[in-house]
């Protein structure tokens, strides 16, 4: 059984106990989360495709932890000009780990 859902603006494909890096949510570490915005639940060849979001259906996770991803590092260079800029940045993230899904 697996589920498409839509967290802080992306899709994932979830399935029971799996783990995951989302945008940050602001939830306690410890605590447990369900996420509404289910767009489709798959049961084997039982299909459910929501118009948009299944209605009923939810997925519940529990929060790890909270972190920073790695740097990701933004370069802008003119040739001939010599201007050049350099500039980091480092996304926030919730890891969840998904406990059930509801249909």
């Amino acid at each position: 059984m697996y589920a498409i859902v839509n967290i802080g603006g992306f899709q994932y494909k979830v399935q029971k106990d799996m783990q995951l890096k989302v945008p940050r949510l602001s939830a306690e570490e410890g605590a447990s989360v369900d996420l509404d915005h289910v767009l489709l639940v798959s049961n084997g060849d039982d299909v459910q495709i929501g118009k948009p979001l299944v209605e009923g259906a939810k997925v519940s996770a529990e929060v790890l932890e909270h972190g920073k991803h790695r740097k990701v590092m933004v370069v802008k260079k003119k040739r001939r000009k010599g201007y050049k800029r350099r500039n980091g940045h480092r996304q926030l993230y919730t890891a969840i780990r998904i406990t059930g899904i509801h249909a």
